[in-house]
């Protein structure tokens, strides 16, 4: 199948879970791929990400949803169709959609209120057929989830913000995930109660850091 993005750029995020030692099948590398086609087109007509990321969407937004997956595979190999994984601010999928195609034992739910945005992830859904996922079209707050296993969000605010909304919707011992640029949470380094894995991307000079935190 011809994608969007150029073989480089395809090759960049192949190489990258390569060295995480993260394997997925064919068929999921393809889904993966038809994921980021569905954001380039449908970002013609609803603002999903910016117009320069669009180019490197694969060694970007792809390799960063599944930061997750690559630093936890193992722990989340053990975990079957009753837990349950809500991300907040679902936007254009990133992380969400990814992390349903890498993990397809886990229910996922795609949290996110704006009308144009939930149209197009139901849409790309039903194209890839990920009977794992939901979409749910409201603010996270108002969803009604709860007693969630596993809470994300991408590039939605601080920490501490972020950290706020999720708690009341995990379970005990449920776990917060956030993927962040690492100056943005340097100061939690002192915090014990959070766990930080550092990482970088391909051809970005920024450090990142995969930060979650379990409910006590």
């Amino acid at each position: 199948m011809k994608h969007f993005l150029d073989s480089k750029q395809e090759q960049l995020f192949l190489d990258f879970l390569k060295s995480k030692d993260c394997f997925l099948s064919n068929e999921q590398i393809d889904l993966l791929f038809q994921y980021a086609d569905c954001v380039i087109r449908g970002n013609e007509s609803t603002n999903l990400i910016s117009k320069n990321d669009a180019l490197k969407f694969y060694s970007r937004h792809l390799t960063d949803s599944l930061i997750p997956f690559c630093f936890l595979k193992e722990y989340f190999s053990n975990l079957n169709s009753n837990t349950k994984w809500a991300d907040m601010g679902s936007g254009g999928g990133c992380p969400v959609f990814p992390l349903a195609i890498a993990l397809p034992n886990i229910h996922f739910f795609a949290v996110e209120p704006r009308n144009k945005r939930v149209q197009f992830l139901q849409e790309t859904k039903n194209i890839l057929k990920l009977d794992n996922l939901e979409v749910v079209g409201k603010r996270f707050e108002t969803s009604g989830l709860e007693s969630l296993d596993f809470i994300s969000c991408r590039a939605l605010s601080t920490f501490e913000n972020d950290w706020e909304r999720a708690k009341l919707a995990l379970k005990k011992n449920g776990i917060f995930l956030t993927l962040k640029s690492f100056e943005t949470i340097s100061h939690l380094e002192k915090d014990s109660s959070v766990c930080i894995q550092k990482y970088s991307l391909p051809e970005e000079d920024k450090q990142y850091a995969l930060v979650y935190k379990r409910f006590q």
